[in-house]
């Protein structure tokens, strides 16, 4: 167990960062509001907006050429709109454009809050029973490995040499999974004043965050100045 310090580095473009991916230069943005992508460039400014079908969005990952979201479900914080159903979906969209290309429902058949690429196939989170799932997207999301999980709330992934990163959202806690076992390998811990740690990507090895502010609607993250994005110094 390592305790580590979250150090805000950019003002969020929306109000809800929920999900965050690093993809070259650009750092992807899922607002759980808008269910909108906010593309900001690596000094922090906002270089474009996607718009997506996206539900409640959580989690984002870019790879194969494609965006991929966590579409939890039942949104909360925008009106309906006409795709909505209500239920947990992985998207497969443009990632120029945001348009519809494919989608699945989740392993577990519920919501779904982190996602990541990794080389052709897609981690994502599950929550009954708490796991972290590999699951190959070319292959109508085959589930290829399923580790099971302790810690409470799963959120934003990044893959990092061996293991993956997983947010433990409302514990403050960010655990790297052996991805062949399973097995706890580090453990950081954020400071007790420190945001809830949302989404979750990895540069140059070094973690960053995102804290959506979520508080009430059965949410208990702490209260804050605002929602924000940044990095976390171990």
């Amino acid at each position: 167990m390592k305790k580590v310090k979250a150090v805000q580095k950019y003002s969020p473009p929306c109000r809800m960062p929920n999900g965050l991916q690093w993809s070259d230069d650009e750092l992807y943005v899922m607002d759980q509001q808008t269910d909108k992508v906010f593309i900001i460039n690596s000094e922090g400014y906002l270089s474009r907006i996607i718009h997506t079908p996206t539900e409640n969005g959580s989690g984002i990952t870019v790879g194969g050429g494609f965006l991929w979201t966590a579409s939890n479900g039942e949104t909360k914080f925008r009106e309906k709109r006409a795709t909505d159903t209500d239920i947990g979906w992985i998207y497969q969209l443009d990632i120029m454009t945001g348009q519809f290309i494919n989608r699945w429902r989740t392993p577990d058949g519920g919501g779904i809050h982190g996602i990541e690429w990794d080389d052709g196939k897609l981690w994502v989170t599950a929550f009954n029973p708490k796991a972290l799932i590999l699951c190959d997207p070319f292959d109508d999301m085959k589930i290829l490995a399923r580790h099971k999980v302790t810690s409470e709330r799963l959120h934003g992934l990044a893959r990092d040499g061996d293991g993956i990163w997983c947010a433990h959202t409302s514990d403050k806690i960010i655990i790297k999974y052996d991805i062949e076992t399973g097995i706890e390998r580090e453990r950081l811990v954020f400071e007790e004043d420190a945001p809830a740690p949302h989404g979750l990507s990895i540069k140059d090895g070094v973690l960053w965050y995102s804290d959506a502010m979520m508080v009430g609607g059965g949410h208990d993250d702490p209260i804050r100045h605002g929602p924000e994005i940044g990095i976390i110094e171990r």
